[in-house]
Order: C-alpha cells, then sequence, then structure tokens
C-alpha cells in the first residue's frame, strides 16, 4: 500500500530524513516510531504530498506522489498532529467544510457526514463551535474529518495527544475497526503501550534513519534471555505461596514479584469505558 525508497528530507545542511526506503503491507496496522526531531512528521508529510522531498519516491498503491499528488490524495486520510479544525465552525459545519474539500456531493456528502457524526459520537453536538468542544471531542472530529472521502490508507500522527481516557479508548476502537475493515493504518505515537495495543509490525527512526523495522511479536522477543511470565492465579494468596505451587511441580523462580492494576485500568473499571462529554 505504501512505498518509500530513499527518501531525503534537507533544510540547509540539516538532513531530517537521511535515505528512508520502507514498505507498509495492505490491511497493516503499522507502528511508526522514533523520539522528538527523528523525522516521524516529516515523513508523513512528505507521504500527504504537503512537503517536498529533497531526494526519493513515495508511491501509494501504485500512484507516484510527486508525480500524481492529486490521486494520491485521494488514496489517503491524514490524522495530522495538529487539530485541523476551524474553531470558528460548529461541528456539522466542519465535517460540511470538509466533505466539500474531498469533493463529496448530493447523497454521499449527506451519507458521510452522518457516517462521521456517528464515529466522532457527536450527533448531538452538530450546533456546537469546535472552540467549545472539549480535547477529546476534538481529536474525535478531527480523526472523523480526514475519513470522509473513505481513504485506503490511514496516517494518524500522535492522534491521542491531551485526551480522557474514555476518549483515547473510543479512538483505539475506531482505529482498529478501521484496519479490519480492510483499511491500512500508520500510527505513531510517544506512547509505546499504545503501539502495543494496536500494531502488528513497527518500524522506528532516529535521526532520519531506519534502525529497525520487523513484527512487533519480533522486536519483543527476548533473544536469549531468561523468559517472562504474567500468571493470573486465584489459588495463591501470596508471592510465597506461589512460589512453593511452582516449585513442588519442578520450576524454578529466579524472581517473583506481584504485578499491579495500571492506573488506566483502575480508572476505566472505576468510570466506564464509555465516552463521558462535558454537557
Amino acid at each position: 500500500m505504501l512505498e518509500i525508497k530513499n527518501l531525503v528530507v534537507q533544510y540547509g545542511e540539516f538532513t531530517a530524513v537521511d535515505d528512508l526506503s520502507l514498505t507498509v503491507e495492505s490491511g497493516t496496522l503499522f507502528g511508526f516510531l522514533g523520539p522528538n526531531g527523528a523525522g516521524k512528521s516529516t515523513t508523513l508529510n512528505c507521504v500527504a504530498s504537503i512537503q517536498e522531498s529533497s531526494s526519493g519516491s513515495i508511491t501509494i498503491d501504485g500512484v507516484d506522489v510527486a508525480r500524481d499528488p492529486i490521486a494520491a490524495r485521494k488514496l489517503l486520510g491524514l490524522v495530522p498532529q495538529a487539530l485541523a479544525l476551524y474553531d470558528p465552525l460548529s461541528v456539522l459545519d466542519n465535517l460540511r467544510c470538509f466533505a466539500g474539500l474531498a469533493g463529496l456531493k448530493g447523497k454521499q456528502r449527506k451519507e458521510r457526514i452522518a457516517w462521521g457524526l456517528a464515529l466522532a459520537q457527536l450527533e448531538d453536538r452538530t450546533d456546537t463551535l469546535v472552540s467549545a468542544l472539549s480535547g477529546g471531542m476534538k481529536r474525535r472530529l478531527n480523526l472523523a474529518a480526514s475519513l470522509l472521502h473513505d481513504p485506503r490508507l490511514v496516517l494518524c500522527d500522535e492522534p491521542t495527544a491531551g485526551v480522557d481516557p474514555q476518549s483515547r479508548n473510543h479512538l483505539f476502537d475506531t482505529i482498529r475497526a478501521l484496519n479490519e475493515d480492510g483499511r491500512t493504518v500508520v500510527y505513531t505515537t510517544h506512547y509505546m503501550e499504545e503501539v502495543e495495543a494496536l500494531c502488528s509490525r513497527v518500524a522506528i527512526i532516529d535521526k532520519g534513519k531506519l534502525i529497525a523495522n520487523d513484527a512487533l511479536s519480533a522486536l519483543l522477543e527476548d533473544k536469549g534471555a531468561s523468559k517472562h511470565f504474567v500468571l493470573d492465579i486465584n489459588e495463591a494468596k501470596s508471592p510465597e505461596s506461589l512460589q512453593a505451587l511452582l516449585e513442588q511441580v519442578g520450576v524454578t523462580v529466579s524472581e517473583l514479584t506481584q504485578q499491579s492494576h495500571t492506573l488506566e485500568d483502575v480508572f476505566l473499571d472505576l468510570t466506564g469505558r464509555g465516552l463521558r462529554d462535558v454537557k
């Protein structure tokens, strides 16, 4: 679906992307990681043809981005890190605007706007100005606006920045559903747990160079190291009693600690996973 070959982006003497080659297979939920300044957003901007490269090539489903940017843009949806919404306009008018920019008309336009409202779960907020929405609502609307034209490739650049746990959980479910529906998703974030929860394959870049590209399971494999297991045991009342049970069946335990739930687990269990918008 996406092929990047020998991509270079330079700003004067500074090289932001350094001879990057990367292939994303169709139907993949692909994690694209790197520290600040690694070149992630620059690469995605080149894929979306809003940034010119110094050299190299990018194709989306066989369409050369540099030669035919209009055709390439029709194949992708960019969910940008910085919210791409019009604050003075209402939720509905924002979706109307983006539907028009995508060339949608008539019945199809109405259907896709209704789909976007449902996706963002903002059906009861159609007349609310974007400036009055919470951060989570804006992120959901930002995602919906990027998908109105039903793209085959979705680029998500830190889509959960600044959202509450319920909206984050909703965005996760939406991204999984998009992928299960056959869309290819490239996902960037600074939160490693998000990639572990969503992605099957991961590439890591640093200082503009590709330093890892493999299946998530392969990257997480502890080659040559002792194995780590997580057990959920009701019979054992303490780590000591569990260790005694394991030793009875010949298992040598080098270290045993009791693992607590994460704060996010506790928070979502207590407050629920449904969206919680401020009225």
